[in-house]
């Protein structure tokens, strides 16, 4: 499969996360040609700052490899990563990551640093940006500005009720 049919699967993950009310992230962890490892953006739902899609991928590959270890694995994911998933990236191995859409405030990868060529790093991600970014991006788009119309709502209903 290509970088851009693995991508589609991560955005149908990312679309489910909008659906529990979560920011619209997906990801996949493919290896061999196979999904070892998937999840969305569940840190609301799962009480737990840590479930970036990313890491709920990292986590089911590693189960299914019954090793915390990815040598050639590659992650897909709809938005660039921030530190934590990267380093998460770095202690499994991942051989290469492919992001969607940029994330100007968080992203480490190209937006706010260039993570993955540190020197003091003993692991190096291969990067690919840019896949599907429209789509991955409208998503996001479409997800905040539903949110800040049920914010605006919610504040109209409550002028009414005083």
């Amino acid at each position: 499969m290509t970088d851009q049919e693995w991508m589609e699967r991560a955005i149908a993950l990312a679309a489910k996360a909008a659906s529990e009310n979560e920011i619209p992230v997906g990801a996949i962890v493919v290896l061999n040609d196979e999904i070892i490892g998937e999840g969305y953006n569940a840190p609301i739902s799962l009480c737990d700052p840590t479930a970036h899609a990313e890491i709920q991928a990292i986590r089911m590959a590693c189960k299914a490899m019954n090793n915390y270890r990815l040598p050639g694995a590659t992650l897909y994911v709809t938005l660039e990563p921030c530190s934590m998933c990267a380093g998460a990236m770095v202690h499994a191995r991942i051989d290469r990551v492919v992001y969607a859409a940029t994330e100007p405030k968080s992203g480490i990868v190209e937006s706010q640093g260039q993570f993955f060529e540190a020197p003091f790093l003993n692991h190096k991600v291969k990067v690919e940006s840019g896949v599907l970014a429209e789509i991955a991006s409208s998503q996001l788009t479409h997800f905040f500005q539903y949110r800040r119309e049920q914010k605006k709502k919610l504040k109209e209903q409550a002028k009414k009720t005083i």
